[in-house]
This record gives structure tokens, sequence and C-alpha cells, in this order.
């Protein structure tokens, strides 16, 4: 597997390849643009409602991996991906990761049309092959269909797809009130944030190990 990334890292990542490619006047991107583009209510599976906090957590750990940046001399820090040269894809077959991350695993026709704002593609043949591409790094695999449905499905393999980890927008369960709710998914996210926070410094200081003479 080529990397490993969390869901909120797999969340940044898709919206920084999003954006790039459709509002290319805009890129790189803010925090607080990063911030909006994870939670807003378009094209996104979970619905999320991140914090700036776990955004910049996330662009950390992307950062330490190589695959996102900062550019520096304007008055506020701007983010940009380095997914391209990374995974060593072309565009086309960083579109439709990008959406598989954004959304989850999906069958073909709905993610030729949904990954063709970003970067065309005309045919299901041309997906066919861009899959092909993206299967041959590594980076997806073929899974069965959803219930109800006979089409097979396609998911990306950078990160794993568990809702419990991406904070999804959902009503409160019968019999809880919605205060409880609230400070209960609150402490879930801080302790899920200071996790991340020491491993990313674990990682740094390894990092820093290594290099010792």
């Amino acid at each position: 597997m080529p990397d490993s990334l969390n869901s909120y890292e797999a969340r940044v990542l898709g919206v920084l390849v999003e954006k790039a490619f459709t509002i290319p006047d805009q890129y790189p991107l803010t925090l607080n643009a990063l911030l909006n583009g994870c939670n807003q209510k378009s094209n996104r599976s979970p619905l999320t409602d991140y914090v700036s906090a776990e955004v910049t957590v996330a662009l950390g750990g992307l950062r330490f991996k190589h695959i996102a940046g900062a550019s520096t001399g304007g008055r506020a820090e701007r983010w940009r991906h380095s997914a391209l040269e990374h995974f060593g894809i072309s565009e086309r077959a960083l579109a439709v990761l990008a959406e598989l991350l954004l959304r989850g695993a999906q069958a073909r026709g709905e993610l030729r049309t949904r990954a063709s704002r970003m970067r065309p593609i005309p045919t299901l043949d041309d997906l066919a092959e861009t899959l092909g591409e993206l299967q041959q790094e590594g980076l997806v695999q073929r899974i069965g269909p959803a219930a109800g449905s006979r089409a097979e499905r396609w998911q990306q393999l950078l990160s794993e797809e568990a809702s419990e980890q991406a904070n999804p927008v959902a009503s409160a369960p019968m019999g809880s009130t919605p205060q409880l709710q609230s400070t209960n998914g609150l402490e879930e996210r801080v302790t899920r944030l200071e996790q991340q926070l020491a491993q990313l410094a674990q990682q740094l200081r390894n990092s820093s190990r290594g290099r010792l003479p």
C-alpha cells in the first residue's frame, strides 16, 4: 500500500485536489477555504463538521508524508498538494482518486460523471483505462455492489472508509439529549485530535533521529 492516510488527511487531500482542478484562480487554499471545502454539503460523503484544529493536524500529516505543503509570501498561509508527483499518476487518474476520497466507493457510471467535473472522462472505456492505471499503482480496488444494486463499485485504498473516524453529521439516537450527544461527540473528537498530534510528534522525532550523524 503506497501511503496510509487517516480519514481527516484523506478528506483534506481530496479537497486540495478538487479545488486545484475546479477553482485554479483561488488555489493554493487558505486554512479557512480548506475547512469550508471539507465541510461543504455537496459532493461529500460522509458529511463532516471539522474544526480548524483538525484540518491543521491533517495538513501536518500530509506535509510529513510529502503529499502537501504550504506556500509562503502572502498575508495568509496557503496550501497546495503534490499528489501528481508523489503518486506518479495522470491528472485524470488523480481526479478519479480525489472523487473516491471525497465520496467513498462508487459505481463506474456515477464515478465518471462526478470526476468529469475535474478532468474530462468522455466514455466508460476511458474510465476503465484510468481505473486500471490507479489499480496498477495500488491506489484503488474493485468491490461488490451496494445493497439493492448490481453494479460493482470502486474504492480508494489510501485510507479506511470508516464513518466513525470522519465525524459524520447525523441525527441524535433515540433517547439521547442533544446536549449529551454534543458533549460526548466533542470529547471523542478532542481525544482523536490528541492522538493524532501525539502520533505526528512521534513521527517527527523519529525522522529527526534518522538525520542525526
